[in-house]
């Protein structure tokens, strides 16, 4: 047997724990997003009873194999050392596709990659044999390839869009209806009744679907089932609506256990059914290598895949494993989940995505509709609707949204999954749930005129993300198939360094972007102490930063040290985007204050109108700054250099005895910013006109003379709002003078040079 044979069984190895990686973290918003999106629990304990789901699913996935080992290429035509090929080929694009819609935080179908991957490396060695076959034509590919299968995946693809996203809108509408946001009441008289349904949909989901396949389920037993379906599943119902009803006589959340049964069903359901797609190409070649070893022949026909895959068990639970640790310590899983999430709830959220004129021309045709439909329905009617569409002021609002629609998502998504797998329609998981849940989020009403235009822009964006995936899947796997036909073990050896650093610059190497969102200036439980503390802080600690990305822009555009521009600029954006953030959260933080606060929610708004401008006016500086070196345009003379020096100097000084007012808690020295920053108004102005001098003395740089100008005006408008800022803070504290912890000389100092100036 020759060394590089061995060498692609490690690397295999290798690529299929980073598959189960990458792919648990794409496919995790499966089964945790409606457990993470009402909160069902506290995270640990949703993530402990999916990775239960998950530990019993891997055990039972061995049937599914089948689908790596001759789902869509024909084995029989293929021998060792190009099966080999195949499937690493295979296993490098699929772990830089999933990996890829990773880092953007889109989900996607890994049963989809996986099938398209197939596809795509057995037609690039199918067309290299017969190209180099002189007995062979190119009409001769359909004998190595099930091409009916492609197709039938995009069909797959099309029908789950349509019938979830409508399937998830009716029944989140009847059952909002039903219960409304104040469901107490309605959960007490028929809550066991409806939570029996979910579990009836579940308890067939999980088996019928995540366990068909394990060998537990006898197929006697199965056909006794599905041949007295409706009775079967009303037994289920009725024996699962007293049970519940019990529970509720006990006092215990059966919403709470109908949703983390449904969590721990989507859980075992992924596990059984997409661990091939992650293990199953490398367990392939692992069988592949045994028969070549057996036999001792490289060239021997691989017609024994097409006999059933018998999987070690210790390959499985080694498997469930690595999936189960990372799902607790993926980041890149709570990203993806995030973007459903932020798509579906029903709070006010920072839209992730824009608009366009599709999302636009659609939200003006439901605005029509909706006149149409107000104009036929009686008045009466629809207020008796909209009030069941009212939500309930205690509900909790850092969730996405609430349990119903959280028993909807599951119970619709495990319902169609069983529905399609029992007409053999290859329904995908992702898309399915995907679906659901925009579907029962726009019936529920979470789709406002203020969010629509935005959440529709993210749903188009997640489809096309799912065509992206088949077509990059296709062609990637198809060109590295090509490249290592051609290349042999060179080509292996450079794709698989080149695929190692891709994913080392991704995980490790790559500087963590900060995915939290800046916390609010007043959270949730804050008091009017609180408000003053952490207010000064945050403005403190934006203020210092500011004073010194400003003072490196100056010093690298001086010296045009491109590096240096380049990370004052994305530290400027960064304040920037933080600022923004916190004035978006204004309404949501105003609500919490009572009636006699009103002055210090009007402070606090102007504190955070002025960091944002502060901010704005910074980034409006380094940003061209950047671009000027950027694109290698001259830099300034040593006159343009002297004067914003001089403006340079005049800053420091304001933005020095700023965040000493702000450390001490003194505002006595507001004057004197004042009369400090009418000095380097002056000295502006003074720049300005030397420059106009320059212009008509000499020639001079147009490029050079406009960022100057911008970076003066910028200067002026950053120092103005700076000023106003700190002026907004002496009012905090004279505000809430009577704070234990705050000296009285301070905020009565602080109080009479407010009313000074």
């Amino acid at each position: 047997m020759d060394p590089i044979f061995t060498v692609i069984v490690v690397i295999l190895a290798v690529l299929a724990v980073l598959d189960l990686i990458v792919g648990v973290s794409n496919d995790a918003v499966n089964f945790l997003n409606s457990a993470l999106g009402c909160k069902v629990a506290k995270r640990w304990i949703i993530l402990t009873v999916a990775c239960v789901g998950i530990m019993l699913g891997v055990v039972t996935s061995n049937g599914m194999m089948e689908v790596a080992r001759n789902g869509v290429f024909h084995p029989g035509m293929f021998t060792f050392t190009e099966i080999m090929v195949l499937f690493v080929g295979i296993m490098l694009t699929d772990v830089i596709v999933l990996n890829t819609f990773n880092s953007l935080g889109l989900p996607t179908s890994t049963t989809v990659s996986l099938v398209f991957e197939l596809l795509g490396s057995s037609l690039a060695v199918a067309a290299y044999k017969i190209w180099n076959s002189p007995d062979m034509s190119f009409a001769d590919l359909a004998e190595f390839i099930n091409a009916g299968k492609a197709m039938v995946i995009i069909s797959g693809i099309l029908s789950s869009v349509v019938i979830a996203f409508t399937v998830g809108a009716v029944l989140m509408y009847i059952s909002r209806i039903i219960f409304s946001f104040k469901y107490a009441k309605s959960l007490k008289r028929y809550g066991a009744a409806w939570c029996g349904i979910s579990i009836v949909g579940i308890v067939y989901f999980a088996i019928f679907k995540g366990m068909k396949s394990s060998g537990l389920i006898t197929p006697e037993f199965d056909h006794l089932i599905n041949d007295h379906i409706y009775i079967s599943l009303f037994v289920i119902w009725v024996i699962a609506t007293v049970v519940l009803w019990i529970m509720q006589k006990l006092k215990l959340n059966i919403m709470k256990f109908t949703i983390l049964s449904g969590t721990f069903a989507l859980a075992l359901a992924f596990a059984g059914n997409d661990l091939v797609n992650f293990i199953g190409v490398p367990i392939a070649g692992f069988d592949s290598y045994k028969f070549a070893l057996e036999s001792g022949d490289m060239s021997m026909m691989m017609s024994r895949l097409a006999e059933p895959a018998h999987v070690n068990i210790w390959f499985l639970i080694l498997s469930g494993i690595v999936m189960s640790v990372t799902l607790f310590f993926s980041k890149d899983a709570m990203k993806v989940a995030e973007t459903q999430l932020n798509l579906s709830s029903q709070n006010d959220e920072d839209e992730r995505f824009g608009s366009n004129r599709f999302s636009r021309a659609l939200v003006s045709l439901a605005i029509n509709l909706n006149k149409a439909y107000n104009f036929v329905i009686p008045k009466k009617l629809q207020e008796k609707i909209n009030m069941r569409f009212v939500q309930d002021e205690t509900t909790a609002k850092d969730s996405a949204y609430d349990y119903i629609r959280a028993i909807v998502n599951l119970t619709a998504a495990a319902s169609l999954i069983c529905l399609g797998t029992s007409l053999k329609l290859p329904l995908s998981t992702t898309y399915v749930i995907f679906m659901v849940s925009m579907g029962s989020s726009l019936a529920d009403r979470a789709w406002g005129r203020d969010s629509a235009v935005y959440r529709i822009t993210g749903v188009m964006v997640v489809i096309m993300g799912w065509f992206i995936t088949a077509i990059a899947g296709v062609t990637i796997s198809f060109v590295v198939g090509l490249i290592l036909c051609w290349g042999g073990w060179i080509a292996l050896a450079v794709l698989s360094v080149l695929c190692g650093y891709i994913l080392c610059h991704n995980l490790i190497f790559k500087k963590k972007e900060k995915e939290e969102k800046p916390a609010p200036l007043i959270n949730e439980s804050a008091d009017d102490s609180d408000v003053l503390f952490k207010c000064t802080q945050e403005v403190c600690v934006t203020m210092e930063s500011i004073s010194e990305i400003y003072n490196h822009m100056l010093v690298a555009l001086f010296t045009e040290n491109r590096r240096l521009l380049k990370e004052t600029m994305s530290q400027s954006e960064e304040l920037y985007h933080q600022a923004n953030d916190r004035k978006y959260q204004i309404l949501r933080t105003l609500k919490r204050f009572q009636d006699e606060n009103i002055e210090t929610g009007h402070f606090y708004i102007q504190v955070v109108d002025y960091l944002t401008e502060v901010t704005k006016a910074l980034l409006h500086c380094t940003r061209p700054a950047f671009e000027h070196i950027e694109n290698h345009h001259r830099g300034f003379t040593q006159e343009q250099i002297y004067d914003l020096k001089l403006v340079n100097d005049g800053v420091d000084n304001i933005f020095n005895k700023i965040n000493e007012m702000l450390r001490d808690k003194d505002f006595s020295g507001l004057d004197e910013v004042l009369t400090m920053r009418d000095n380097l108004f002056v000295i502006i102005a003074d720049a300005i006109k030397h420059q106009i001098k320059r212009l008509k003395e000499e020639p001079t740089s147009t490029k050079a003379s406009v960022l100057y100008l911008n970076i003066l005006n910028e200067t002026k408008t950053m120092v103005l709002q700076a000023r106003n800022l700190i002026k907004s803070q002496g009012y905090f504290l004279s505000q809430i003078k009577s704070v234990d912890n705050m000296p009285d000389n301070a905020a009565v100092a602080a109080e009479n040079a407010v009313s000074q100036s």
